[in-house]
């Protein structure tokens, strides 16, 4: 961030917020948050055009906070999300910006999580509550829920929550918030069916809109022409072989797709996951452990999986084929190279898709030209493999385990050596370790025969 960027010091923010953004290292603006906070913070409703990434998290998540009563312990504050990745993303920063401030109680309620415990914890009270859309109206409807009180809504990735269906849930949740509420709406694109319900639900919203294009430096884009239907798989092999990312994410339109290529690329030795709107909870759960911690190298996702997902540190992008909305393919390239890295996004069209390329060239300003292939001798090369593999225990937090009790197990005697393990992820009732794939097979043994808690866990390998 240059210097020029102006600090939080210059909001009109309570002092214990602006004491923890300096001890949470967040000084200087990002331009979503220097636009969009102070009409926020003076009480506006707000439409405000923001990518993953962008800062825009805290952004919401110190409106809300600034405007609530502590003493009164009534959902003051809702953040509506698409998935419940991006739910308990949301709920984890708000909890971290409001540390400063006693007592302060974020709930998240989503789908895929038991009703009891929410009913529970709604008992008790909450000051703000993050959900998906389905799962609240749930409770508004059983009664558990009330929004009588509300100050601020909040719709995160309201386009996104549009595409899969979604609009009767948020407008039956809207319709029972005071009309007197403050109403910010988030947004990576601003769809058509996000323009009805900013223009009916909302009072003279501020429009905030960021250019931040990618540094042609950071993001290096190529265009590949394919003669037909049957080439585009072996095109992308050959990038894939070409490129050798540690980590990619391929881009592909329909759930159909997306299964075939990935089915595919395993077939052809690579380690890929296919995720979209079909896999039940517990298993697109899995299957991003295992992304994240490096023991699948290639995620298969359409556009309405992937979104809210926080991916970072991804080596390159691949779009099957262009994304049917132009801004959706420059929000797909943008996964790659954030956070200052560098990054590359290919692209595979046929000579029919010509059009959208030259629509897709006016959308950004650019000369945008195909290039050819990697020669086919590439395909002689060995697919890589991940560096990690993944070993699950069938306990977690409700049986008291703790990352720092997995880590000591395995590096315990006889055991492998710390530089050999890496992420570590506990749940409620299981918990994923990775480990180097060499070292998987040492480190399975040693937690299967091993004592953590003085009890044993079963413990089994689940990556490829």
């Amino acid at each position: 961030m240059s210097d020029s960027s102006p600090d939080f010091a210059t909001l009109s923010l309570a002092p214990e917020l602006l004491s923890n953004l300096d001890s949470l290292g967040y000084h200087a603006m990002t331009p979503i948050q220097a636009e969009s906070l102070p009409p926020m913070l003076a009480g506006r409703d707000v439409i405000a055009r923001a990518k993953t990434g962008s800062g825009k998290t805290a952004a919401f998540g110190l409106a809300l906070l600034s405007r609530l009563s502590v003493a009164d312990f009534r959902v003051q504050g809702l953040v509506l999300c698409p998935t419940r990745e991006l739910a308990d993303q949301v709920a984890g920063e708000i909890r971290r910006l409001a540390r400063s401030l006693p007592n302060v109680k974020v709930l998240t309620l989503c789908g895929g999580a038991p009703l009891g415990p929410q009913l529970a914890s709604l008992e008790h009270g909450a000051h703000i509550v993050v959900g998906t859309p389905g799962r609240v109206e749930e409770h508004l409807r059983k009664g558990s829920l009330a929004l009588g009180a509300l100050e601020t809504l909040v719709l995160d990735e309201a386009d996104r929550m549009l595409d899969m269906g979604f609009q009767a849930a948020m407008e039956a949740i809207i319709a029972a918030t005071p009309a007197d509420r403050q109403m910010l709406l988030f947004s990576a694109t601003y769809a058509e069916g996000i323009r009805p319900i900013a223009e009916r639900l909302m009072r003279k919203p501020v429009n905030v809109e960021v250019a931040e294009p990618h540094d042609a430096t950071t993001i290096r884009q190529h265009f590949y022409r394919v003669a037909d239907e049957s080439a585009r798989f072996e095109a992308l092999r050959r990038l894939l072989l070409h490129f050798r990312p540690a980590s990619s994410v391929v881009f592909c339109n329909t759930k159909r797709e997306t299964d075939e290529v990935a089915e595919a690329l395993n077939d052809a030795g690579f380690s890929a996951l296919a995720l979209h709107g079909d896999l039940e909870q517990r298993d697109r759960d899995r299957l991003l452990v295992l992304f994240a911690n490096g023991s699948a190298s290639i995620l298969v996702a359409t556009d309405v999986a992937a979104r809210g997902l926080d991916i970072d540190a991804l080596d390159a992008v691949f779009n099957y084929r262009i994304a049917r909305e132009l801004e959706v393919h420059v929000h797909r390239v943008g996964r790659t190279g954030r956070a200052g890295g560098s990054g590359t996004a290919c692209t595979l069209l046929t000579e029919q898709e010509d059009y959208r390329l030259a629509r897709l060239a006016e959308l950004l300003g650019e000369a945008l030209e195909t290039e050819p292939l990697p020669a086919r001798a590439v395909l002689e090369r060995a697919p890589f493999t991940p560096a990690m593999a993944t070993l699950q225990l069938g306990g977690g937090k409700k049986q008291k385990l703790r990352p720092g009790d997995i880590l000591g197990a395995l590096t315990g005697e006889g055991g492998i050596a710390a530089d050999q393990v890496g992420k570590i992820k506990v749940l409620a009732n299981s918990a994923y370790v990775a480990v180097r794939r060499d070292a998987a097979a040492a480190a399975l043994d040693q937690l299967a025969n091993g004592r953590l808690k003085g009890r044993t866990f079963r413990a089994r390998r689940i990556s490829r």
